[in-house]
């Protein structure tokens, strides 16, 4: 479908036979035409660098940059030979003496942070605060003994807890740590006394010397429980010195519930505690309680004793400041020197002055005794 629009035809090819071709430089005209484009790159070089020194030295003295937009600073107005005695620069004065990085001792602090001290650790020697250390002493043991409760440095928190589960099962002799039984040698097995069981608890029979199994302990409480000190001391009467004496009564150690910076707590075996008490100290029990009545008597009367020389002290306290208080309102009483019985006011009657040994005349008086020096001028 032909269109409406005109279009323009396309351009013939024309030949012109009688134009003159294209002439061609020598040699000697290219060359001398690369030197000229080399001398005016030159000039124009030597403009701009003189043109940007006269910027530079104008920027200095005024402070601003005297520089077109999008046109790049000299190399000379950013290098750090020019750079201004004000100005703090963190590389120092001469980085290829310090090795190119920020030395410290070149950088000034700044006048807030004067007084500020930067120590070098790796130079600082531990004094252990002034204590003595095993580099001290390193032959003293006892000084430098370790201590069983603290981890020690070589070992892992998973290893710690694996060597205290261990040292408390060998304390209490369980698990792997319990004595073997063996059937071949059955008459040389501890059994318990009560029912015969080969089962019985190693630490109590190490300690108490009691070969006891856990079922009678709990079957019988009346003979088998623990008492602490406390309670041996005020039920039994036993003195301190008795419950300390191991091979007299026999203790175990357990740490203190109420605090555990407390001292730990040692616990009795009732028996025994009551056999060493109605046998050995009181001879029985009505002995026992015949003591305890009479020791409550004695705290009974020392404090009714106490209370009534309180309630003695209390009234003569208030009799005198009854006394002193009618003194003040004008009632009965008299002063220093009065006669006492008379009712009347007593007068002195002084006898014949006698010079002391220091040269000084005392009168004394007849009646009362009381003495007074005389001066004469």
């Amino acid at each position: 479908m032909a269109s409406g629009r005109p279009s323009t035809p396309p351009q013939q090819p024309v030949s012109n036979s009688s134009a003159p071709p294209p002439s061609s430089l020598t040699p000697e005209q290219v060359k001398r035409i690369e030197i000229n484009r080399l001398k005016a790159k030159a000039l124009r070089d030597q403009r701009e660098a003189d043109a940007r020194q006269s910027n530079d030295a104008a920027t200095q003295r005024s402070g601003r940059s005297n520089l077109a937009a999008g046109q790049k600073r000299a190399y000379s107005a950013i290098s750090t030979s020019n750079v201004p005695a004000t100005l703090r620069d963190g590389r120092g004065k001469d980085p290829a003496k310090n090795g190119g990085f920020r030395p410290l001792d070149d950088i000034q602090p700044a006048r807030n942070f004067t007084k500020y001290v930067e120590y070098d650790f790796s130079k600082m020697t531990d004094t252990k605060g002034g204590f003595l250390t095993a580099e001290d002493d390193p032959h003293n043991k006892a000084l430098h003994a370790p201590n069983a409760e603290e981890k020690p440095a070589h070992m892992t928190l998973k290893e710690w807890e694996r060597h205290q589960l261990l040292r408390s099962l060998r304390d209490r002799k369980e698990g792997p740590f319990e004595p073997g039984l063996s059937v071949l040698e059955r008459e040389e097995n501890k059994v318990c006394r009560e029912c015969g069981s080969i089962e019985i608890d190693w630490k109590w029979d190490e300690i108490f010397g009691c070969a006891i199994c856990n079922a009678c302990k709990e079957k019988i409480p009346e003979k088998y429980s623990l008492l602490t000190k406390t309670e041996a001391r005020e039920d039994y009467l036993l003195t301190d010195p008795e419950l300390k004496d191991e091979e007299l009564l026999p203790h175990l150690q357990r740490p203190n519930p109420h605090k555990s910076t407390w001292n730990n707590m040692m616990l009795f075996l009732r028996y025994q505690v009551e056999e060493y008490a109605f046998g050995k100290k009181w001879g029985s029990a009505e002995a026992l309680d015949e003591e305890f009545n009479r020791r409550e008597k004695d705290k009974k009367k020392r404090k009714e004793d106490k209370f009534k020389s309180k309630l003695q002290e209390l009234k003569k306290k208030t009799r005198v400041e009854a006394y002193r208080r009618s003194r003040k309102a004008g009632g009965g009483g008299g002063e220093f020197g009065d006669e006492i019985g008379r009712g009347g006011k007593h007068t002195h009657t002084w006898g014949r002055a006698v010079e002391n040994a220091e040269g000084i005349g005392v009168k004394t008086c007849v009646e009362c005794g009381m003495e007074v020096e005389e001066l004469e001028f």
